[in-house]
């Protein structure tokens, strides 16, 4: 039962929450401000730590600084109260795993954490992300070289779309909102709408899928975005 360490100054975030992450199989330990939650990380080493921003003693950034500085590699997911892409941005250069904002949906939070959790294990295991060459079916691709084929011949797709294809399979089953697809593969500062990322979409199923109006390799989620559903193997 992984261990997850919910940091957050407010009572009724943390009365909430607890009990739900309890339900979904975790062993949760509550922190109410930054020391403390720093504190509890030394002594227990939690499996995840959900970090809370805005706290008392010690704000959540600065914790992940102090974590990051003393060599911790537990993931930290942070909850923001501020949805502006610098301050995200900044988040994850300073080590955060993943971030939230401010208000969530619970259900969110809990599937945050298991997709954060798996990435950590397969990186731990030897997950898609630490291979070369990858292979979902028939398509092979070559994270280095930047190059795909399907069926053994070579596909000529835009950089742009075989960085997307490679982000996908490095996170296969993970569910991917538009706005995550744009952060990490065209930047944070990169002036483009969600359109960009549909465009880039259709022209990978376009190319890779057999069908492309019944796609199988990447699956459309009502309402969230995008997963990639094939099977992801080292090629």
């Amino acid at each position: 039962m992984p261990t997850i360490l919910l940091a957050d100054d407010e009572s009724a975030i943390t009365d909430n929450l607890a009990p739900l992450l309890t339900r979904a199989g975790f062993d949760v330990v509550v922190a109410h401000d930054g020391q403390e939650a720093l504190d509890r990380v030394r002594a227990q080493d939690p499996d995840l730590v959900v970090l809370d921003v805005m706290m008392p003693r010690m704000d959540g950034r600065a914790v992940l600084r102090r974590l990051r500085q003393e060599g911790s590699s537990t993931p930290v997911i942070l909850l923001t109260q501020v949805g502006e892409s610098s301050e995200r941005a900044m988040a994850l250069e300073e080590g955060a795993d993943d971030y939230l904002n401010k208000p969530f949906d619970p259900q969110e939070l809990t599937a945050r954490i298991r997709a954060v959790l798996r990435r950590r294990d397969g990186d731990r295991t030897g997950g898609p992300g630490q291979f070369q060459r990858l292979r979902s079916g028939s398509v092979v691709l070559d994270r280095v070289s930047q190059r795909v084929w399907k069926d053994g011949r070579e596909v000529v797709l835009t950089p742009r779309a075989t960085a997307l294809l490679s982000y996908l399979m490095t996170h296969p089953d993970e569910v991917m909102t538009r706005e995550r697809l744009l952060e990490a593969v065209w930047g944070w500062t990169f002036q483009t709408s969600t359109r960009s990322v549909d465009t880039r979409i259709a022209e990978l199923r376009r190319e890779l899928e057999d069908d492309s109006a019944s796609p199988r390799l990447i699956a459309t989620v009502l309402g969230s975005g995008y997963r990639f559903a094939g099977p992801v193997e080292k090629a």
